[in-house]
């Protein structure tokens, strides 16, 4: 038997039901789903917490520049069997749904730097 991981990814347009179908399969596959949103949501609260994202200021350079130190990983909540997102190690899960947080989002997922380093920690977790 092999040991090869399946990832199985859902594409479709906004409010269609991807999140919800995605993630009553991984649950009924014992399956950890992973929200990439969320990933990007977890770099945003780093920068704000940083200082380096708010209203009327964004600091690229400076975000770039600590990338190496930012990593996300998921770990399923035992008691709701959903996983939820840890940045270095904290559970930010309810911290990265925010109003706030969703503001700034769009900034941070639009840096090239940003995106690169995200799809290197998913090969992490994955591969």
């Amino acid at each position: 038997m092999s040991n090869k991981k399946i990832i199985i990814a859902i594409d479709g347009h906004s409010s269609t039901g991807k999140s919800t179908v995605a993630k009553q399969l991984a649950k009924a596959l014992e399956y950890i789903y992973i929200d990439t949103g969320a990933m990007y949501r977890a770099v945003t609260l780093y920068a704000m917490r940083k200082g380096f994202v708010s209203p009327d200021h964004f600091d690229e350079d400076k975000l770039e520049s600590v990338l190496t130190e930012i990593n996300i990983r998921f770990e399923v909540n035992p008691k709701t069997g959903i996983a939820e997102v840890l940045l270095n190690g904290e559970n930010v899960e309810h911290e990265i749904r925010t109003l706030e947080v969703s503001k700034h989002v769009s900034k941070i997922a639009a840096v090239s730097q940003v995106r690169k380093k995200l799809v290197e920690q998913l090969k992490i977790l994955f591969l």
